[in-house]
């Protein structure tokens, strides 16, 4: 990761939303699907442009959810010191991310951005995930198989708990893992799902 982080200054993109937590999502980023056609731009340089390696999946962020709505822009005082965000590079390898989700998300759960992301890492190091070059090669993969596959390596965890997205063209953009408030998985509400186990999809395994 590179030695010194710049974190930009964020700026609230509507206004606050300060909703009673009842549960989260963990929302977990395909990185080569991201990166594609990404590779040269330089807000993106640490995760797309394999300097760093090749990423699989990345944290896009922890998001606290409201019974169907969600809060965020909670008044933020604090900013991510750059030590911190260096520390979350390799799980989240962008600084405007790292600083813009503690400025929209981060900052309706907690008052400190070192405990937003402490959280973030004990949930992100529980996970282990499939193979899923393996996966990427099977031609009739659908949205099921991948969550049976999730099964397979995290056992504690439910089907109902494993969202998943897609782009219009059917391919993974995220995984959306659902949380009670006591961060126990729990069935994700509709809009959180996501396709149905029977739906097709693809996975891009980059170039």
């Amino acid at each position: 990761m590179p030695t010194a982080i710049s974190v930009p200054k964020i700026a609230p993109q509507s206004k606050p939303r300060r909703l009673p937590v009842s549960g989260y999502t963990f929302a977990l980023s395909w990185s080569p699907e991201f990166c594609k056609g990404r590779e040269m731009q330089a807000r993106h340089r640490t995760q797309c442009s394999r300097r760093n390696g090749r990423f699989g999946f990345v944290a896009h962020g922890l998001w606290p959810e409201s019974r169907g709505s969600w809060p965020q822009w909670c008044s933020a005082t604090r900013t991510v010191p750059p030590a911190e965000a260096r520390r979350n590079m390799c799980m989240m390898p962008s600084a405007r991310l790292i600083a813009s989700q503690w400025a929209k998300h981060g900052s309706c759960m907690t008052r400190k951005p070192e405990t937003y992301f402490n959280v973030t890492r004990i949930l992100w190091n529980t996970l282990s995930f499939p193979g899923m070059d393996r996966l990427s090669h099977d031609d009739e993969l659908t949205a099921g198989k991948l969550r049976d596959a999730f099964v397979r390596t995290n056992p504690a965890w439910p089907r109902s708990a494993i969202g998943i997205d897609l782009n219009r063209r059917g391919w993974l953009e995220e995984l959306r893992l659902c949380y009670d408030k006591d961060f126990m998985p729990k069935a994700c509400d509709r809009r959180r799902f996501g396709p149905r186990d029977s739906v097709k999809m693809k996975i891009w395994r980059g170039l």
